[in-house]
C-alpha cells in the first residue's frame, strides 16, 4: 500500500459524531482490504490470460473467442445471482476485463508477428 495513503481520508470530519466516524472508518477499512485483494486477484488472472495470449499467438489462434466469452458472461451472471449481486454489474465487469484481455492478446500477437518477421530477415 502506498505510504501516503490515509485510510481516514474524508471530507466528513466534523460533520458527524466521532463514534459514527470511527465506525465508518472501520467499515471502509474492510472495503480497502477487499479492494486490495481484488487488485491482486486481477493481477493473478492477467498472468494467466497473458499465457493464453502467448499460446494463441504461437498457434495463430484469434485473440477473441466469442463462444468462451458468452459462456463466461452467463456463468458470472449466475454466480452474481447466487451472491445477491446484480447480474448486469457482473456482465459489465467481465465485459470490461474481456476487452482488456483481447487488447493484450492482440498486442502479444502483434509483437510475435514482428519478432517472426525480424527472425525471417536475419
Amino acid at each position: 500500500m502506498s505510504p501516503d495513503y490515509d485510510p481516514h481520508a474524508s471530507s466528513l470530519a466534523g460533520t458527524a459524531d466521532a463514534d459514527v466516524l470511527e465506525e465508518l472508518y472501520a467499515i471502509r477499512g474492510s472495503i480497502d482490504n477487499i479492494d486490495a485483494s481484488l487488485v491482486y486477484l486481477l493481477a493473478e488472472r492477467f498472468k494467466f490470460t497473458q499465457r493464453v495470449g502467448r499460446l494463441k499467438a504461437r498457434h495463430a489462434l484469434p485473440p477473441s473467442d466469442p463462444g468462451r466469452e458468452a459462456a463466461q458472461i452467463e456463468r458470472l451472471q449466475a454466480l452474481a445471482r447466487d451472491a445477491d449481486l446484480e447480474p448486469e454489474f457482473a456482465e459489465k465487469f467481465l465485459t470490461f476485463i474481456i476487452a482488456e484481455v483481447i487488447r493484450h492478446h492482440r498486442a502479444i500477437a502483434a509483437d510475435r508477428t514482428g519478432a517472426d518477421a525480424a527472425d525471417a530477415d536475419a
